[in-house]
């Protein structure tokens, strides 16, 4: 062996290190999940190349959003697995996931940019903005799917389940706040007072909202059903694999 090779070739350590976090990776769906990503960019390319316009190149900031939420569920597992005793950081790992969670199926409400957008093959334009939102979903059932396998062993079925009911929930009324009233997930640091005097609100005066019930109840079910669809999928996949 040369001395280039000694210098260029990694440690065992270090290819031990890269096999550790593939496993990882590959155990949490993160490759299946960059495949949908890069697709609706190549969709979004093509677009651009074809019309000369970047009026869509907003669906990669609101999908790089949408990623955060998985990110941080992988931060929570990595936590829980060392056995971190810095409950402050893993309380604002926790919190951070559940605000930026409705960031992930949010990309649902990007069809109303369709009809504004410039003119194009119609077909084309809701196939590429299906692409984009359905990664969002993917995205946060997945990273509901993380923090639900950290919950159910310390809550029990029942009250893992009960996460998520909450989780999906809040999910849909961050749908409507960002659509309807522009809210981003960072305002929750900087204005917290405003949207939670907002939301307390409505809590307590639903009848008088029927669009705040209507769209949290609309988004909060279809999260809901589409994470119990995948979830059922879990056991068949684990006895043929």
């Amino acid at each position: 062996m040369t001395i280039h090779d000694v210098l260029t070739e990694p440690s065992s350590s270090s290819r031990q290190q890269v096999r550790v976090a593939h496993a990882f990776l590959l155990h949490h769906a993160f490759y299946p999940l960059l495949l949908a990503t890069m697709l609706g960019f190549a969709f979004l390319l093509a677009r651009i190349y074809f019309t000369r316009n970047l009026y869509f190149v907003f669906l990669v900031k609101n999908l790089f959003l949408a990623w955060i939420p998985y990110w941080l569920s992988l931060a929570a597992v990595r936590l829980a697995e060392s056995r971190s005793r810095q409950h402050v950081l893993i309380a604002g790992v926790w919190l951070a996931w559940l605000a930026m969670l409705p960031n992930a199926p949010y990309i649902v409400t990007d069809f109303v940019h369709i009809w504004r957008a410039p003119r194009f093959v119609w077909w084309y334009d809701v196939g590429m903005i299906l692409m984009f939102a359905l990664n969002g979903c993917f995205l946060g059932i997945v990273s509901l799917r993380i923090m639900h396998d950290l919950v159910r062993p310390k809550l029990g079925a029942a009250g893992g389940w009960l996460f998520v009911l909450c989780a999906t929930t809040l999910s849909g009324y961050g749908i409507y706040i960002g659509r309807f009233h522009r809210w981003n997930s960072w305002d929750l640091l900087t204005h917290p007072h405003r949207i939670l005097a907002q939301a307390f609100e409505r809590v307590v005066n639903p009848l008088s909202h029927p669009r705040t019930v209507g769209v949290t109840l609309m988004f909060g079910a279809m999260m809901l059903v589409m994470y119990l669809m995948v979830n059922a999928m879990g056991p068949r996949a684990a006895r043929e694999s």
